[in-house]
């Protein structure tokens, strides 16, 4: 699967549920484990556990597996593994503590870099006049 296409659709599935300063990272160059890391926040246990779903339902019709998803129980932090991409929806104050940017690199993949919105690819319904 093209990985841009897998990080545009998380994007676009974590910008539905309004999730918060979302931040996509290339970590080619610093583990063979996986290529991106995104973290998002959410507001409280309710929506990071939304918008875990709402990433969940996006890349699954793509043919995208779901590896583990972690953290459901107390919903401050989020993980579900993607195998090429880490996504990590956290809390504001649990993001600010762990400070993950700093390990994954201090320069994000600029957001209109990435495709179209899978959003754009989706089919129209036909309309009556």
């Amino acid at each position: 699967m093209d990985i841009r296409k897998l990080q545009r659709a998380v994007v676009d599935a974590l910008e539905d549920v309004k999730a918060q300063d979302i931040k996509v990272f290339d970590t080619t160059g610093q583990t063979s484990l996986f290529d991106r890391v995104i973290i998002a926040s959410g507001a409280t246990n309710r929506q990071t556990r939304a918008l875990a779903s709402s990433v969940e339902d996006k890349v699954r019709p793509m043919g995208a597996q779901v590896l583990a998803r972690e953290g459901d129980e107390v919903g401050e932090w989020v993980l579900i593994d993607l195998g090429d991409i880490v996504v990590h929806i956290m809390q504001p104050e649990i993001r600010r503590y762990y400070n993950l940017e700093e390990i994954w690199g201090s320069k994000p993949v600029r957001m209109k870099l990435l495709p179209e919105s899978t959003a754009d690819q989706m089919p129209q319904p036909a309309q009556d006049n």
